[in-house]
């Protein structure tokens, strides 16, 4: 049976009204999710330069987390096969750790006195607990909506996601301008949100894994030698990610450090790094959803990578405020099309049953670069600076595409 066929054959089977409850839930998980976002894109770099002078090996650590737990994450699907929880329960309980994290991490700053371990410790387990989530949210998107809307329904939840992320990024960046919040108190609020994003995950319908008696850790690594289309994106996708996660890890480094010569304070950082760049994702997301679920996948991947090419070399080549916003923007466009693709792609290759074991090989080797970037990232742009950090992710993404142009030749579709 064809993977279109047996993916009609699921959506056949979905139970009347699923879809609508977890569409109305999702919708609301996003804006605690969206303010979550912005610690990693803005906020955890601005405190550490601001308030904390942390050490670049510091830094380092804590662009590190993230991809740390989508490392683990390979792990996480397997854990939860043999507990038989279901996977509800498991990502809320990622996120109850990671509210455990940034509350580490506040308590460190509110007498005034700061502690670089445990604000570094603290917000390294908040963030790797956010990323553990990430192969079990795309088993309840591929089991609770349908696979000709699935991009469209994820698209418009990426539009609250990322309007509450710019909103956010804004009023904090202005608050913490006037002195009106801490960053203690910023830290709270990332772990009141990150109990939510559990509260509205266990309203949704329960999914369940078919159940494992053996703990098989590494077994999802059997779909690359198995499946040959699995494999040759993988493999693209480490180019790929490798260039933009080394420019992602310096775009608030970049504007929010003096060495650089730009003197913006934090409401201007927080402008360029999260609000205009969430702005341009909330403009471009839903087309980007609409032409997911029409377009020919190679020949989508291919184009959503010239916008992050775009976007980081005039990022890094930029002569002022203006220019890092419209390079900011053109990676906030690239940005909505490959949030909906690294989310959902697995959903179209894989088995109803597997996606999300290959969704944690994905989530995994994404860790292995993102650990690699964070801590190469710091000292090589010391080294070659930012024209050459711009140079090498944007040359990283383009032989990425270069490696699937015979899929897309041979593929070739009209929209």
């Amino acid at each position: 049976m064809s993977k279109q066929v047996k993916e009609r054959a699921h959506d056949q089977d979905l139970v009347p009204g699923v879809c609508r409850q977890t569409f109305r839930w999702d919708l609301l998980r996003a804006m605690p999710m969206g303010a979550v976002e912005t610690s990693v894109t803005t906020f955890a770099i601005l405190i550490a330069n601001r308030y904390l002078d942390l050490a670049d090996v510091m830094k380092s650590w804590l662009v590190a987390g993230t991809a740390i737990g989508l490392l683990l994450s390979l792990f996480s699907v397997a854990m939860v096969r043999r507990l038989g929880w279901s996977v509800n329960l498991s990502a809320a309980l990622t996120w109850v750790f990671a509210s455990v994290g940034f509350a580490l991490a506040a308590i460190d700053g509110m007498d005034g006195q700061s502690n670089e371990l445990y604000f570094v410790g603290g917000m390294v387990l908040a963030l790797l607990s956010h990323s553990l989530s990430s192969p079990l949210l795309s088993q309840i998107y591929r089991r609770h909506y349908p696979g000709e809307i699935r991009g469209k329904l994820f698209s418009v939840v990426g539009v609250v996601r990322s309007g509450t992320a710019a909103a956010f990024a804004y009023v904090i960046g202005m608050m913490l301008t006037n002195g009106s919040l801490s960053y203690a108190g910023l830290l709270w609020i990332f772990a009141g949100c990150s109990l939510l994003k559990g509260v509205f995950t266990l309203t949704m319908k329960p999914v369940y894994l078919r159940k494992s008696n053996k703990l098989k850790l590494l077994d999802a690594f059997g779909h690359l030698r198995t499946d040959v289309a699995f494999r040759k994106l993988i493999s693209a996708w480490m180019l790929l990610g490798v260039g933009n996660l080394i420019a992602m890890a310096l775009f608030a480094e970049y504007v929010s450090n003096e060495r650089y010569g730009f003197g913006f304070d934090e409401a201007q950082i927080s402008m360029i790094t999260a609000t205009v760049p969430m702005l341009a994702f909330i403009l471009s997301v839903v087309f980007w959803g609409m032409i997911y679920d029409k377009m020919e996948f190679y020949r989508l991947r291919v184009l959503v990578n010239l916008f992050f090419v775009a976007g980081i070399l005039v990022f890094f080549f930029a002569p002022s405020y203006l220019w890092l916003c419209a390079g900011m923007a053109l990676h906030g466009m690239g940005k909505a099309g490959g949030n909906i693709i690294w989310s959902l792609w697995v959903t179209k290759f894989a088995p109803a049953e597997n996606v999300g074991e290959y969704m944690s090989v994905h989530t995994c080797l994404t860790g292995v670069r993102g650990i690699f970037t964070a801590f190469i990232a710091f000292p090589l742009i010391l080294w070659i600076g930012p024209f050459g950090i711009g140079m090498i992710g944007a040359s990283l993404i383009l032989l990425s595409s270069l490696w699937l142009m015979p899929e897309v030749v041979k593929n070739w579709k009209t929209v």
